[in-house]
């Protein structure tokens, strides 16, 4: 069985730069066992940000992969905060935000593209956990979704 860091190398993806706060707070936090990871933006390999409305001027499909870019830096966080993908154990809670138009309805589609990549880093049985995937008027800088979740450490 591989290991969440093997797992991920496996995908060939990269992991953009960890985002560092534009606000007052912490882009992840341990509690005991629990790591907390904030809200975290569609940061790409180049630092800058996927923008645009879902429904106007995003499709269905790139918010998709919008949503899987979350995950990656979400990922960037976990290794540049812990040190490795391995210290995580499992998935624990996924809160998907989608910026989109009010007549938009498949939100959880969307954010498939964060839970199919954890799914694969960390196997189904640990990469999969509770979620809720709800559309928002908008968000900072107009990105098309934020995502927030709750990790059990190793």
């Amino acid at each position: 069985m591989n290991t969440p860091d093997e797992n991920f190398a496996a995908l060939g993806l990269n992991l953009p730069p960890a985002p560092k706060p534009l606000g007052v707070y912490k882009p992840c936090l341990i509690d005991g066992n629990h790591l907390y990871v904030s809200g975290h933006g569609t940061v790409q390999d180049d630092g800058s940000l996927i923008i645009g409305r879902i429904g106007a001027d995003v499709s269905q499909e790139e918010g998709k992969l919008a949503a899987r870019q979350v995950g990656l830096a979400i990922l960037s966080t976990i290794k540049t905060n812990l040190g490795s993908l391995n210290k995580v154990k499992r998935v624990i809670k996924v809160l998907g935000m989608v910026n989109c138009t009010p007549d938009f309805q498949k939100h959880p589609y969307i954010i498939n593209g964060c839970s199919e990549l954890f799914a694969k880093v960390w196997g189904e049985d640990n990469g999969i956990g509770v979620r809720s995937a709800v559309g928002m008027g908008s968000l900072p800088d107009n990105i098309p979704v934020e995502i927030e979740a709750l990790f059990e450490l190793a």
